[in-house]
């Protein structure tokens, strides 16, 4: 699988007050996690969020109710484990579990809208490809961008195939303290498409 290519299959649309974004969902690499976040969007938990946290040039964060990044909880009741696959990576536009370590994934999310991989990882990204690194990773995310140095730290779960002007408009707005924004960025309601 490549994660870029995939257009058909469950789909998430968050809807926000600067716009729509549309993901596809990865239910066969990260059931879990899917599970986690559509049950979720369909029972109305994200409805009114914030992205509580936007740094330019690296993600937007949200999913959690308390506003702060410190609070959302699992459909568990508790955090779950992370599903890494090396089919699913943290390219521009992947969505992906935002946790405090491995093992504590609850609501929160981020999407990735670093475009630029910075010219010293890249290198080092050629020179795991002799140590069997998979040349096409390497090769989309210096075409498309992301932030390989959170793989398989954090689940990714979706990719974005529609929306990312809202995605740059959202990364653009002025935040304050702590990342945070300024206006607030709502997530409206995120509708699920099976």
């Amino acid at each position: 699988m490549n994660q870029l290519e995939v257009k058909d299959g469950v789909k998430a649309v968050i809807k926000t007050n600067r716009g729509d974004m549309t993901f596809v969902l990865f239910p066969e690499v990260a059931p879990k996690t899917v599970e986690n976040f559509t049950t979720h969007a369909k029972n109305g938990y994200y409805d009114g969020l914030i992205f509580h946290r936007v740094i330019k040039d690296f993600m937007i964060q949200g999913g959690d109710p308390t506003g702060t990044g410190c609070g959302g909880e699992s459909i568990f009741g508790h955090s779950f484990e992370d599903e890494f696959s090396l089919d699913a990576r943290n390219y521009y536009g992947a969505l992906s579990m935002a946790n405090a370590g491995p093992n504590t994934n609850g609501s929160q999310f981020f999407i990735v809208q670093a475009k630029d991989i910075p010219g010293g990882l890249l290198s080092q990204m050629e020179q795991l490809k002799d140590q069997g690194y998979p040349e096409e990773v390497i090769e989309n995310y210096k075409k498309v961008g992301g932030t390989p140095w959170l793989d398989f730290h954090h689940t990714v779960f979706g990719q974005i195939i529609d929306g990312t002007d809202t995605l740059e408009d959202i990364a653009n707005v002025k935040c304050g303290a702590a990342d945070k924004p300024v206006y607030d960025v709502v997530i409206e309601t995120i509708e699920i498409e099976d």
